[in-house]
């Protein structure tokens, strides 16, 4: 607030009786009808991210949200935004707001929140929010239609409330996804928890184990293995499985290109074999590649079986891909390789998915630079930069935002914020999202298990919120310390 609206703000108010605004124990001022500014009792107990309404003198009644507040001697001071009038019939009318002398100030309670989400239609219901724990917390589905960074430290309950949104984009919308699971935590996503639910809940959670929802994971037989077709790798794929260089390792790279055509479609035992027939020095040398790497041995390939995008394809409701039961690390690569590159290389189908990657640092970190870290990485880029358009819709989740490429975070529209303690990660998160109050994002490193900052396309206003509880099991929930009887 500056100090010469700050002191006209407390003139007119102390001056100012309007009906019995001077007798509210908050009072504000607006002057461009955009921004408020306000001064009330410390007893008021208005916060950052509080909503309210204020009424002046002409009898318009318009919704604001807190921002900022400051004690000063025995007063509370503060600013907000204005987000609306209050129509006759308890709509919101964001189109146009006003400018007031003088006005009074209070809570806005639970139908005057609501009318937040009055013009949405469909919305999606999470949790509560902190200030008004009555009131029902809400994102707006239809603005998943862009880029999400999801962020919490450790133990903040990210994981657990990414799946209360998961749930809720499942019951409520028809938008295909597929989850990239590092630790099984979604594993469980067909099964509710029907006996620790009220009876609405326990519907839900009914509806949800009907949803066409497939897990696919590397021991399962088939059709839910987990399996690629080499095949039908892009070529820059291939060889980032290789570690290939097309000019450092031209010979190689080349009979990689030829690979098909002198290989064929033969089952991995015969690869090798089949290389070494060929007697060209620069076969034997891949042979000795693909054996030296291990890549024959790779629980990973389909061999005539379904691969993943097959099952993609189809488009359930949720694909689960469970990344964390293989042996070797670089075949959770080679999925999320061959499933993003299917999605860019269809994407002018123009057919929506919703693309959940959890603990997203496994496969967008700056720092990880083997061939097959950089072409995912690269890939996830691209669709972070061009991918809105053609229905590629990222929802990135993970510890901290300097553990994620700065080109993806940067294309992120909705931001979700757990505890966080670190000031350095909040700082680079303010200077990301620069839409968010400064004050609401100080309020993170106090945030309990399971509260959250929700901010940007997917909810009216950024709301502080405490999420709701699961509606089925949780695949990966941590283990209990064994207690002696």
């Amino acid at each position: 607030m500056h100090a010469f609206e700050e002191d006209i703000m407390t003139d007119q108010i102390a001056e100012t009786a309007v009906g019995d605004i001077a007798t509210r124990s908050a009072g504000a001022m607006s002057l461009d009808g955009r921004q408020f500014q306000f001064s009330g009792a410390l007893a008021s107990g208005f916060s950052p991210g509080s909503f309210v309404t204020v009424l002046d003198e002409s009898g318009r009644r318009q919704i604001g949200q807190v921002e900022d507040i400051r004690v000063d001697g025995d007063s509370l001071l503060g600013s907000g935004r204005i987000l609306g009038v209050l129509t006759p019939d308890g709509r919101l009318n964001g189109r146009e707001t006003f400018a007031f002398v003088a006005a009074a100030m209070e809570d806005a309670d639970a139908r005057t929140v609501e009318a937040l989400y009055s013009t949405a239609g469909q919305t999606l219901p999470i949790g509560s929010f902190l200030s008004e724990t009555d009131v029902a917390a809400r994102l707006l589905p239809h603005r998943f239609n862009r880029h999400t960074f999801w962020v919490g430290q450790s133990g903040s309950g990210k994981t657990y409330a990414l799946g209360v949104l998961v749930e809720q984009l499942l019951l409520h919308t028809s938008l295909p996804m597929v989850i990239f699971d590092p630790n099984a935590d979604f594993v469980r996503l067909r099964e509710p928890i029907d006996s620790a639910a009220d009876g609405g809940a326990a519907a839900d959670g009914r509806t949800l184990g009907e949803r066409d929802i497939r897990v696919l994971r590397p021991a399962s037989a088939e059709p839910d293995a987990l399996r690629v077709r080499f095949v039908d790798l892009s070529m820059h794929a291939k060889a980032a499985v290789l570690r290939l260089d097309p000019l450092d390792d031209r010979a190689e790279y080349n009979e990689l290109v030829h690979l098909e055509e002198t290989v064929g479609t033969l089952g991995a035992e015969q690869v090798l074999p089949k290389l070494l027939e060929r007697n060209t020095d620069s076969a034997r040398a891949l042979a000795a590649r693909v054996e030296n790497l291990r890549v024959i041995d790779w629980s990973v390939w389909a061999l005539g079986h379904q691969a993943v995008t097959d099952v993609i394809e189809t488009r359930p409701d949720a694909t689960v891909l469970d990344l964390g039961g293989f042996s070797y690390p670089d075949e959770s690569l080679v999925v999320a390789m061959a499933v993003l590159d299917d999605l860019w290389a269809k994407r002018e189908q123009r057919r929506p998915v919703l693309l959940v990657i959890d603990e997203a640092h496994n496969l967008c970190s700056p720092d990880n630079d083997s061939p097959l870290d950089r072409a995912v990485r690269e890939r996830i880029i691209q669709i972070a930069a061009e991918g809105r358009k053609f229905g590629l819709w990222l929802l990135l989740s993970t510890q901290r935002p300097s553990r994620i490429h700065p080109s993806i975070i940067s294309q992120c529209d909705n931001l979700a914020l757990m505890k966080m303690s670190s000031p350095l990660d909040l700082d680079e998160l303010a200077t990301i999202f620069g839409f968010v109050p400064s004050t609401m994002l100080a309020r993170s490193p106090r945030f309990r298990q399971g509260e959250a900052l929700f901010a940007g396309g997917f909810v009216p206003a950024p709301s502080l919120v405490k999420m709701g509880t699961r509606l089925t099991r949780e695949g990966g929930a941590d283990v209990s310390v064994p207690i002696r009887p």
